[in-house]
């Protein structure tokens, strides 16, 4: 019984040293990835877009009005931009957006995340 104890005991610190390291490790960025984003917004309006691992204005961009691939669309201007933490982007739709439907991506640090499904009225 001891035998197998210690072993579980072992195994588990193996595990833990396994685990996934967070944010930015010796150079090594990890790839964004989009939660949700709220609901679809008129120009000039507020958007939320939760995730993981978005960095921050200076290391970001937030692409709208791509294809499902993240290819094409425009990339929102940093006067845009009302906060942006790790795990949370608030910014204003620019007035010169496109109505429609289209998707939207965070890119960090040259990486792009995840994409969600998002909708400019064209109110």
């Amino acid at each position: 019984m001891r035998i197998i104890l210690l072993g579980s005991l072992l195994l588990v610190g193996t595990l833990a040293s396994c685990a996934p390291r967070v944010g930015t490790v010796a150079g090594v960025t990890q790839t964004p990835v989009l939660v949700k984003v709220s609901s679809g917004a008129a120009k000039g309006e507020a958007v939320t877009v939760q995730g993981r691992y978005l960095g921050g204005p200076t290391t970001g961009r937030i692409r709208l009005g791509a294809d499902e691939n993240g290819q094409g669309g425009y990339l929102i201007p940093s006067d845009s931009v009302r906060s942006w933490t790790d795990s949370e982007i608030v910014f204003s739709v620019p007035v010169t957006a496109a109505a429609g439907g289209s998707w939207l991506y965070i890119e960090v640090n040259g990486r792009q995340s995840t994409g969600l499904p998002f909708s400019v009225s064209g109110q």
